[in-house]
């Protein structure tokens, strides 16, 4: 069975944040197609004010993902901070306690963080949102593992999943939010929370990738 250690897997969100501000630009390109422009630059804030707290600190994942999810909750602006906000919340909350965490572990956690943000919006898959990416790319990793595919293999399905889910949002009418104004117009343009919620999913899990250990058992 793999798994990978809580304890020193906090740099995860380090490197999460690295992306997310990298990608600045494009995420605010992206949004000002069709929403306010800002998805960048409010997620660049959010996560790099969460990574300069973890600085220095030898966090583990679960303090990490929680301090991460305050500042988004608390400290950005826009529709997207208590989104993921309380997303990374609930991640932290559902390992916090484990030393290991495997396959059904990262489940879990997966599982509560979008049930968290299903419980303070309305929006489903199909309405070109950031659940276009999470949803598809939950299923796809429970979908490998109950398949018996190994924990690496499970999250490169995610993966996939995720980047598939992203693209779908070109083909979508958006339902929800400022770009549900725009109708038809809104077809043709990737969903910026969609797009960053494919990043962050990606950076999870390949810093869980490249920690994973066989433990016997």
């Amino acid at each position: 069975m793999q798994t990978f250690d809580n304890a020193s897997a906090g740099s995860i969100v380090r490197s999460m944040a690295e992306r997310i501000v990298e990608n600045r630009a494009y995420l605010s390109e992206i949004d000002g197609k069709i929403g306010d422009g800002d998805h960048g630059v409010n997620m660049a804030k959010g996560f790099g004010m969460a990574a300069e707290r973890l600085k220095g600190k030898d966090a583990s994942l679960a303090q990490s993902l929680d301090t991460l999810g305050t500042v988004l909750m608390t400290e950005i602006g826009g529709s997207m901070g208590p989104l993921y906000g309380v997303m990374f919340t609930e991640f932290a909350e559902t390992i916090e306690g484990a030393d290991k965490i495997d396959a059904a572990a990262y489940s879990k956690m997966l599982h509560a963080g979008l049930a968290g943000i299903q419980s303070i919006g309305s929006a489903k898959v199909g309405d070109k949102t950031l659940l276009d990416t999470l949803v598809p790319a939950v299923e796809a990793f429970d979908k490998a593992t109950a398949d018996g595919r190994p924990f690496d293999k499970a999250l490169e399905a995610l993966v996939a999943a995720a980047e598939t889910g992203r693209d779908s949002t070109i083909n979508l009418v958006a339902k929800i939010g400022r770009a549900s104004r725009l109708g038809e117009r809104s077809l043709g343009v990737l969903d910026a929370g969609a797009t960053s919620c494919a990043i962050i999913l990606k950076e999870l899990a390949v810093g869980a990738q490249t920690r994973l250990v066989d433990a016997v058992g």
